[in-house]
Formats: structure tokens, sequence, C-alpha cells
């Protein structure tokens, strides 16, 4: 069996070297056939990602993440498929336990096979301001975090549960697209891997990426509800985090205040500006900052 990795990488050259080593540093000869998809890229990310040994870099003119992966896609040639974000740093057997678990099946039985899978979701809130360590110490626990797919950046599928659509649509919120091709039974969590997803640096970087996520998940749901996409879009759940998080736990009331209101303001700005359907939606200041060292990051709950 050959795992297929899908990297789309639009100006990645600070994290794309990292985040190969990472992944192919105990990966047996053959295991993996890695394809990057650097797309509208005016800095070193092709160059950098070519210089790994068995990488197959896509050199593409125009920047978008939909159109990156459905070239991508063409040229891969194992399954199962795994997209991976390009500043997620994950080992081999992290590919390896989520390809496994898609071979496995249903961890609690049942009829039919899992047909994607995603890993722990863990994230980095060392050095952050108050108001970002509330946010996420909410986020982090939100039931939404382990039934769907988004959110750790690395999404494993079978060949079956690619099968499920031709192409991504043109527009951002791939994860959420990828979440909505499958019925609860058939995705999973595989709780003994997890990914290190790095939060942003300031309060204003948080709002910044918040508000191009709810424009990409706006878009795709608006495409949903016109019928241009083949599946029910996940909606979102407003109120989760008061019913779900605080309410059991009181001592959180703090945090989910700063969650609440930092939504609200996220959301509010969001209507402010259409939706651009193909813009990348990612935070510079991970990018930009010191890489992580020794992480204090919070674990669903």
């Amino acid at each position: 069996m050959v795992i297929s990795i899908v990297i789309a990488a639009h100006n990645e050259e600070a994290v794309i070297g990292r985040c190969l080593d990472s992944l192919l540093a105990d990966a047996d000869v053959g295991e993996f056939d890695v394809t990057v998809a650097a797309n509208g890229c005016t800095d070193g990310t092709a160059e950098v990602a070519a210089r790994r040994a068995g990488v197959r870099v896509l050199d593409l003119p125009d920047a978008g993440k939909a159109r990156a992966l459905n070239a991508a896609d063409e040229v891969a040639v194992g399954f199962p498929r795994v997209y991976l974000d390009a500043d997620i740093f994950a080992g081999a057997d992290v590919a390896r336990a989520l390809c496994a678990a898609l071979d496995a099946g249903r961890p609690e039985g049942g009829d039919g096979p899992v047909l994607a899978a995603v890993p722990r979701r863990d994230v980095d809130v060392v050095g952050r301001p108050l108001l970002v360590k509330g946010y996420f110490a909410i986020s982090g626990r939100l039931p939404v975090f382990r039934n769907g797919l988004f959110g750790r950046g690395m999404i494993a599928v079978s060949e079956q549960g690619r099968a499920r659509f031709e192409r991504f649509p043109e527009m951002v919120a791939d994860d959420l697209f990828l979440d909505s091709q499958f019925t609860e039974e058939e995705k999973c969590q595989v709780i003994a891997v997890g990914t290190m997803v790095e939060t942003p640096r300031t309060t204003k970087d948080l709002v910044r990426r918040l508000i191009r996520v709810r424009r990409g998940n706006s878009a795709m749901r608006a495409a949903g509800r016109a019928g241009e996409i083949g599946a029910s879009i996940r909606q979102a759940d407003r109120t989760s985090w008061l019913r779900d998080v605080v309410f059991p736990n009181p001592r959180l009331l703090p945090a989910g205040i700063a969650y609440f209101s930092i939504s609200v303001w996220a959301s509010l700005l969001a209507r402010r500006a259409p939706t651009n359907g193909n813009a990348w939606g990612r935070d510079e200041s991970t990018r930009t900052g010191p890489q992580p060292g020794k992480v204090e990051g919070e674990r669903d709950a």
C-alpha cells in the first residue's frame, strides 16, 4: 500500500521544509507518495520542497487552494489519500495511524467502513494573550471538534471515500467540504495521535483568522443551500460553547466570555465585506514568529 500525501502550499517557504522533514524522517522507502502543489508562490516554496528526495512538486502559476488540491489529486498515485496543511508538522506515525483506522473499520463496530479519519487536535497557546488562551480553552472543548474533520490540518480519506466527489469546489473551507461528504458513522478521530495547531500570536490575528474562516464557511454553506455542492454542509452551532462547555464547567465562564465576545466581533466584521470563495484563509503570525518549542497545548476534552 502506497499512501499519497497531498500538500497545497502558497508562500510557505518558512514552514514547508519542516513539514516535509517531519513527515519523511521515519518513513520507509516508497511508503509515501508526496505531492506539494505550490500555487501562486512568490517565494521559495517550490524550491525548498524540491530539495526533499522523492517529493513531487507542482509549481502552479495561480494561487488557489482548491485548484492546488485538484491538481495534486490528478497526479497522486496511491490510497489512502492524506490531505496535509503545509504548516502542520506530523510524523510518519500519524499518517500511518490514520490510514490504519481506515483499514480497521469503525472502532465501535457496526456496518460499513470508516471512510475518513483525523488525528487528535492539540493547540499551542504558549505565550499567547489571555483572550487568545480563553478563546481556545473553549474552542478546544467543543464537541464539534471531536466528530468533525476540520481544525487539525490533516485528513485521511480512503479510496472509497475519495470517490464521493470529483473535485474540490473553487472556494476555501476544504476541510468543511470534506466533512460534508461523510456521515458521522463514516468518520473517526484517532485519539492516539495528534497534530499541534499553532494559535494566532495576538488577539488581532485571531480575529483576522476567524473573519476569513467565517467568510469561507458562509460561502460553502450558501453553495450547499443553492445545490451547487452535492452534500449537506454542517451548520454552525452558536450556543454549543455555553451549553456543552461552560454550563458543565462553570470555572470556564471567564474563558467563555472571551470566546463569545471574539466570536461575535469576528462574525460582525465578516459580514461587512463580500466573501471571497477562493481566498487563502490563514494566520500569518504563526509563520513569521519563532518556531514552537516546548508546548503547553490543550487537548480536546
